[in-house]
């Protein structure tokens, strides 16, 4: 059998681990269409669970992985000129750069027998006529998807507020959230380190506070000089950087939800972002492409057929992600209503930020849902106490 996984992500490279680790006789080739060792973003995030399952699949890439990231495991808020709320002993988080992440599933991959072939770019699936499966991993721009959008039922999805990824060299000691009220707006930022040296900080604003603050017309160095005055207090003087584009431009975005009506046809099939992308404020998209590629493998080897291997693959994938697909796009509203929330009290709205996949929280006014979500936590003592005090009376 002969695999071909177009894009050189995380997807790609982790089905190409498993399947040579599953059947080495395999002959597996991935595509990239840039140089080895370039890629877009700084540190991606991922939790217990994601390790724990990189283990059992392949110990060897999952010790790699380990020993590369930074942990934490509290949050903290910063809410200008008002307050700063800490939240200890939460759920362990991790970091990673992006190119430490596919720098050691490339080697992994090339240790099993995998052939990475960097700046052979794939634009239509007849270039790989000699594959039996062919797999679009090629990001959320997948040129063979969009080959094929509409058998694939393909929906693109923009959002509402304007985001951009970027790194400092603050190393942040726990994950953290900042928000800046300007004239124009709240503006905010989601910080996490990924390494010794650096940090991710993900700048995320509305459409209108954007252009009130002049940031649709600014070049990248004046954007970043004013993003770095929003956020002093918790840069601590440390710089932003940005991606460095050839016009200068400032890299603002409106994050793309893409989902498919099915995920497969003939012998193509999309995994990873080219199926699929959930907002980046849960942290899921790095867990998910992994996670798809232990699904196909899975499916096609307890399917004989390829048909019925990669229809299975569609259908009990997509049932899994559903949950977080869902989550996400309520995460997405609620930092898109944010000034909903900011009237609460701090430790409230810091609540309420931890609960914001909630699909009831939309439509209940915040602070009764704080008051409500809180008098529910209590009734497990209460009822201990009562339990205790009924015991003495008798």
């Amino acid at each position: 059998m002969k695999i071909a996984c177009v894009g050189g992500g995380p997807a790609s490279l982790y089905l190409s681990i498993l399947v040579k680790r599953a059947n080495p006789a395999i002959d597996v080739a991935v595509y990239e269409r840039n140089p080895a060792g370039s890629t877009y973003g700084w540190g991606v995030t991922y939790w217990d669970e994601l390790l724990e399952n990189l283990y059992v699949a392949d110990p060897e890439s999952a010790r790699a992985i380990s020993e590369s990231s930074v942990r934490w495991d509290s949050w903290v808020a910063y809410i200008r000129h008002r307050a700063t709320v800490t939240v200890k002993d939460s759920d362990v988080g991790y970091g990673i750069g992006r190119h430490e992440l596919l720098a050691i599933l490339a080697e992994r991959a090339r240790a099993l027998g995998v052939r990475i072939e960097y700046e052979h770019e794939i634009t239509d699936e007849r270039e790989l006529a000699g594959a039996d499966l062919i797999v679009a991993g090629d990001g959320v721009n997948s040129v063979l998807r969009e080959r094929h959008a509409t058998h694939f039922g393909t929906e693109v999805t923009a959002g509402r507020d304007k985001y951009m990824w970027l790194g400092t060299t603050k190393v942040f000691d726990a994950f953290t959230f900042a928000f800046t009220e300007t004239e124009h707006g709240w503006i905010w930022c989601y910080g996490y380190r990924y390494s010794n040296d650096h940090s991710t900080c993900v700048i995320e604003c509305s459409p209108e506070t954007w252009k009130g603050l002049g940031l649709h017309q600014t070049s990248e160095a004046d954007s970043l000089a004013l993003l770095e005055k929003l956020f002093a207090d918790v840069l601590d003087g440390h710089p932003l950087i940005g991606r460095g584009q050839a016009d200068g431009s400032a890299h603002w975005l409106n994050f793309r939800t893409v989902t498919n009506r099915t995920w497969h046809r003939g012998n193509l099939v999309l995994l990873g972002d080219a199926a699929h992308t959930t907002h980046y404020s849960i942290g899921a998209g790095t867990a998910l492409a992994l996670g798809d590629a232990a699904y196909l493998v899975q499916a096609l080897y307890r399917e004989s057929r390829l048909e019925s291997a990669l229809a299975r693959y569609d259908r009990k994938r997509r049932s899994a992600i559903r949950p977080l697909q869902r989550a996400a796009r309520y995460s997405a509203r609620w930092y898109e209503n944010l000034p909903r929330y900011m009237e609460l009290s701090p430790l409230e709205m810091f609540t309420l930020l931890g609960q914001r996949q909630s699909r009831l929280l939309p439509h209940v006014p915040p602070r009764l849902y704080y008051r409500v979500g809180h008098a529910i936590e209590q009734i497990p003592s209460l009822l201990t106490f009562k339990r205790r005090a009924g015991s003495k009376a008798t």
